[in-house]
C-alpha cells in the first residue's frame, strides 16, 4: 500500500471515530431533556463556583442540580456576563427552585465567607459546595513566570480551601425549623487528572490541582466525625471553556478525530459527564463517599500510554 492511500485510511478512520464519538456526545447531552425531574438533592442548598462558561463544568453542574430539586443554588463566577442567562434558564425549566447569583472572585475569602452566610441566614442551612471555578495556563516551565505560578494556586487551590474552611464550618449549623437537625453536608472539589499524574498540564496547573486532591484527603479526617464529606473531581480531556482553544486548533488542522484518543474510551468528554459525578457526589447516593479523588477521564489515569506492542 503507498503512504498515500495508507495516510488517506487514516485520515477517513479519523474521521468515522470522530463523528462516532460527536453521536455518542450528542446522546450524553440529550440525557437530561429526556429525563425526568428526580429528587436526588430535594431540599438541599448548594453552593457552586465557577459557574460562567456557557459550556463549563459548573454551569452544567448547576442545571444538573436544579434538575434533581435542590431547593436553592447560590452560583458565583469572576465574570457576571452569563449569570442572568443562567438565572432565567434554570428558573424557566425549574420554577420551584430558588437562584441567586453573585459576581464574585472565589479566591475571595470574604466572598466565600459571605455566601456561606448569605445562605444560613436565608435558607438555616448549608448542605453542599461545589468548588468549581479554575484557570489554566500554557507557559512552559522555562517561560511560566512566579506571577503565573501564584495565580494558579490562588485560584485553583485557594478557593478550594475557602470553600473547605468556610463551607464546612455553615455545614455544621442545624436549624429543626429548616429541616436541618444535625450537621453534615458535602463539599466538592473540582481539581484534574494533572493532579494525579504528570503529562495532563502544565507545572503550576498540574501542582495547584494535586494540591486540590491533598486537600480532599486531608481535609476529610480534619472534618472527621461530623458527618461532612470532602471529595474531588479528577476530570481528563473535557471540552469546556478553558479547553475550547485546543479543541478548535485541532478542528482547524483537520485532527479532531484525535482527540481524546490516548484513554481507552478513545474520546473527549463533556461538561454534563463531570455535573453528573457532582451530583452523585452532592446527594445522599455518596453518603459513605469520603476522602476520594475520583478521576473522570474515559481511563486515561488507569495507565501510563504506551504504544501497542511496543514496551522499550
Amino acid at each position: 500500500m503507498s503512504a498515500y492511500n495508507r495516510a488517506r485510511l487514516q485520515q477517513q478512520a479519523a474521521e468515522d471515530t470522530y463523528n462516532t464519538t460527536t453521536s455518542r456526545i450528542q446522546r450524553i447531552q440529550a440525557q437530561l431533556t429526556n429525563a425526568p425531574q428526580g429528587i436526588r438533592l430535594k431540599d438541599k442548598v448548594c453552593i457552586i463556583t465557577g459557574v460562567g462558561s456557557l459550556k463549563g463544568i459548573g454551569r452544567a453542574a448547576a442545571i444538573r442540580f436544579a434538575h434533581e430539586g435542590a431547593k436553592h443554588l447560590y452560583l458565583i463566577d469572576y465574570s457576571p456576563d452569563n449569570l442572568p442567562e443562567l438565572k432565567s434558564t434554570i428558573e424557566k425549566a425549574y420554577p420551584g427552585v430558588k437562584v441567586t447569583t453573585l459576581h464574585g472572585d472565589a479566591a475571595d475569602e470574604g466572598a466565600i465567607s459571605g455566601v456561606c452566610s448569605q445562605a444560613l441566614r436565608e435558607e438555616g442551612r448549608l448542605d453542599v459546595f461545589f468548588a468549581n471555578a479554575g484557570v489554566a495556563s500554557k507557559q512552559t516551565l522555562a517561560d511560566t513566570s512566579s506571577e503565573t505560578f501564584m495565580n494558579s494556586m490562588r485560584v485553583n487551590a485557594l478557593s478550594c480551601f475557602l470553600a473547605v474552611k468556610h463551607a464546612s464550618a455553615a455545614m455544621q449549623k442545624t436549624d429543626s425549623s429548616r429541616g436541618k437537625e444535625h450537621g453534615g453536608g458535602s463539599i466538592i472539589m473540582t481539581a484534574s487528572v494533572a493532579g494525579l499524574r504528570s503529562g495532563a498540564g502544565t507545572v503550576d496547573y498540574s501542582a495547584s490541582k494535586a494540591a486540590v486532591n491533598s486537600m480532599a484527603k486531608t481535609s476529610a479526617y480534619q472534618l472527621q466525625k461530623q458527618d461532612i464529606r470532602v471529595n474531588s473531581i479528577c476530570p481528563g480531556l473535557i471540552e469546556t471553556g478553558m479547553t475550547g482553544d485546543t479543541f478548535e486548533y485541532a478542528r482547524q488542522r483537520g485532527t479532531a478525530g484525535r482527540i481524546g484518543q490516548l484513554n481507552p474510551l478513545g474520546r473527549f468528554g463533556v461538561a454534563e459527564e463531570i455535573a453528573q459525578t457532582a451530583v452523585f457526589l452532592a446527594s445522599d447516593d455518596s453518603s459513605y463517599v469520603n476522602g476520594q479523588n475520583i478521576a473522570v477521564d474515559g481511563g486515561l489515569s488507569a495507565s501510563h500510554p504506551v504504544m501497542p506492542g511496543r514496551w522499550a
